[in-house]
């Protein structure tokens, strides 16, 4: 089977007439010869992208979550204003932005996640974010929604792009060493070199733990390092490696009941786990011109996935590529103007294998299917200011996908498909001083269909081709950034119009034969705000909120429902008192209202309000103790839910039934701890 999709919109002038002038402004900007920068000015540099983005877009520095024990995304990313991350087991964590994702309960979809600017999700651009590793992160820069075009992000949700530091950024040798309960410890030893030819990072760092679930045992060990090399004073080229072997035992999913009253309780069946064994290679030169920066590179991500569920499925993955991109700054006519250009190809191919699962071995083969992908994304954005302070923005990403399924056991179940969209985007970011900034956009996003959402297991049948389209969606967006007095802030208010979602539930029979398939019209719009306030150099108070509104839009079976999963206020807050020599810092996490379990909306999960403590104390320059203490009220409640809907022989849709094994529960009361050294 073959399927073709094409849509066009919007015609490219706007790119055209960029590319026609890049040689009229291109030796205006002042000199940017200086190409190894320090820590402090890699932060000012993702900050001023943000400050030129009119969109919801942050920056989280290490500093927000070193003196926790960051195990997971859900710990860096805290107070990152839109990011939903809830609890479901070890480093397994829900993600989300803007409802991206919505009906995945493993893995990841609708987010592009990147290691300094390299993409580390296959090919189809479904990722597994355990790779990630927040201990060696110099900071976060998160691109909600179409603000990902500059990354080369096409998703409903955007880009997660993590920085990992060099020799010049983090000189000198660092040693950690944390843990606390459920036998948990982890540790870092990393060293960066710098000279006028160039530097060296690198970091090796190691976790284990029993976990707060049974079944939930986990260890791994990660190696993570760079070296750059200074060509000339506007050249440079740096060379990256990182590999990961994960061992992750499965706790697996319960009923409601046993999540409120036994959430130690966890799954032996089948001794499910996730293996994965990893390696990243990649390369990205640098060129400084005389009015911006040109970058290319490649790169190579290989994988094994030994994943025992309801079958052993065992996949070898190999994903290769290239990128560029050409960022220009100056004067056109009098007018400040500045231009980014580029595009990113992505090739990769699965050779993804089932067996029975005999208690985690592997039994007899199921299933033997090749899975190829393709997906390049080329972009441009032109950036305009007519007046001071104010900017127009007009630009575009054009996606090309292609996917192939060849399926050896069942070769009349093979198929393919590609993918052609150009997905525009227009905007505008005032700025009445330098302290603040309103913005607004309209995008388009398209979401192309994954290896799990093209081959699908029918009942009593083998994986095979399932045709499935993309997802594409028209956004708007307004709000506001800025600081005034004690209060700094970060608000975005936004509504994305959906047009086949891809969502898990079971259909019509005959319609479509799926577990996944394009859902007609949904609607997610929200709000994403982030507060804080200094009120002394002692004492300051941060907060994130999400207002998050999904739901259909006049579906045949479900009419105006909501989408299950997500809750609609989401709230946390985390006051400090102290300096940095020493501090504590009380936490809440609340939800007033607990998400919709099923897309009937007949069940809610309950409310519930976490309360946590940290602390740190500077023994001395350079060494710090911290503390790190999590649901101290022992609160029992649902973290995270797989989406639900059960069905009568007649395709009559009724309520969940309360034997329902799709929650994930709160983490449960811990204490840690642990002591860092830079010198």
């Amino acid at each position: 089977m073959r399927i073709t999709h094409a849509t066009r919109s919007v015609s490219l002038c706007a790119i055209a007439f960029a590319l026609s002038t890049t040689t009229a402004f291109a030796d205006e900007a002042p000199d940017q010869s200086r190409i190894i920068v320090t820590a402090s000015a890699l932060a000012q540099e993702a900050a001023a992208r943000v400050e030129r983005t009119p969109g919801g877009v942050d920056v989280v520095a290490a500093d927000d979550f070193e003196n926790k024990l960051a195990v997971s995304l859900r710990d860096a990313l805290t107070f990152s204003p839109g990011v939903y991350t809830q609890p479901r087991f070890g480093q397994e964590v829900r993600i989300s932005i803007r409802g991206s994702g919505l009906s995945r309960g493993f893995h990841m979809r609708g987010l592009t996640l990147l290691q300094d600017g390299i993409p580390i999700n296959l090919a189809d651009d479904n990722g597994d974010f355990q790779e990630f590793d927040p201990q060696v992160f110099q900071h976060l820069e998160v691109y909600r929604g179409g603000n990902a075009l500059r990354l080369g992000g096409s998703t409903l949700g955007g880009a997660i792009n993590a920085v990992t530091p060099t020799g010049r950024s983090a000189p000198g040798v660092e040693l950690r060493i944390d843990g606390g309960s459920f036998d948990t410890i982890r540790t870092k030893a990393a060293y960066g070199y710098a000279d006028d030819r160039g530097d060296a990072f690198a970091a090796i760092t190691s976790d284990r733990s029993d976990g707060d679930r049974d079944h939930g045992k986990r260890k791994s060990y990660r190696f993570n390092g760079n070296v750059g090399v200074k060509i000339s004073e506007t050249i440079e080229t740096r060379f990256y490696a990182s590999a990961q072997t994960i061992r992750q035992k499965l706790s697996g999913s319960l009923s409601e009941k046993s999540v409120l009253s036994d959430p130690t309780k966890g799954n032996f069946v089948g001794n499910q786990a996730r293996d994965i064994d990893s390696i990243r290679l990649q390369n990205r030169t640098t060129i400084q011109l005389g009015g911006g920066q040109l970058a290319f590179g490649l790169f190579l991500n290989a994988k094994d996935l030994y994943h025992p569920i309801f079958q052993v499925i065992d996949q070898k993955s190999e994903d290769r590529g290239a990128f560029a991109s050409l960022d220009l700054a100056g004067d056109l006519g009098g007018l400040p103007v500045e231009l980014t250009l580029g595009t990113q190809a992505r090739f990769g191919k699965v050779t993804a294998r089932q067996f029975i699962n005999l208690s985690g071995k592997r039994g007899a083969p199921t299933a033997n299917v090749q899975q190829r992908a393709q997906t390049i994304n080329s972009y441009g954005e032109v950036r305009v200011a007519p007046t001071p302070g104010l900017w127009l923005i007009a630009g575009g990403l054009y996606t090309h996908g292609e996917r192939r399924i060849d399926n050896r056991f069942a070769p009349q179940r093979s198929g393919d498909a590609s993918f052609d969209a150009f997905s525009p985007k227009i905007g505008l970011l005032y700025k009445p001083d330098e302290a603040l900034q309103f913005y607004a956009n309209y995008n388009r996003s398209v979401e192309l269909p994954g290896y799990s959402e093209l081959s699908q297991t029918p009942a009593g049948g083998a994986p095979g081709f399932t045709p499935v389209g993309a997802q594409k969606a028209w956004t708007a967006e307004i709000g506001t950034r800025g600081r005034i007095g004690i209060a700094s802030w970060d608000v975005s208010l936004y509504r994305a119009d959906i047009k086949g979602e891809m969502l898990q539930y079971s259909v019509i029979a005959g319609v479509i034969p799926a577990a996944t398939f394009n859902a007609d019209k949904t609607r997610h719009q929200g709000v994403e705000a982030g507060l804080e306030l200094a009120f002394t150099p002692w004492a300051s108070l941060r907060q994130v909120y999400q207002y998050s509104d999904f739901r259909f839009r006049n579906d045949a079976i479900y009419g105006d429902n909501r989408l299950p999963v997500v809750p609609r206020h989401f709230y946390r807050a985390e006051l400090k008192l102290g300096t940095d020599r020493l501090s504590i810092s009380p936490s809440v996490e609340w939800l007033p209202q607990g998400a919709w379990v099923d897309y009937v909306n007949s069940k809610r999960v309950g409310n519930y309000a976490l309360l946590n403590l940290g602390a740190q104390a500077q023994l001395r320059d350079g060494v710090t103790l911290f503390l790190d203490a999590r649901n101290l009220t022992q609160k029992r409640a649902v973290g995270d839910i797989s989406a639900l809907v059960r069905y009568t022989p007649d395709n009559a849709a009724t309520a969940v039934d309360e034997g329902s094994v799709a929650f994930y529960p709160l983490e449960r009361r811990a204490i840690y701890g642990g002591v860092r050294a830079r010198f």
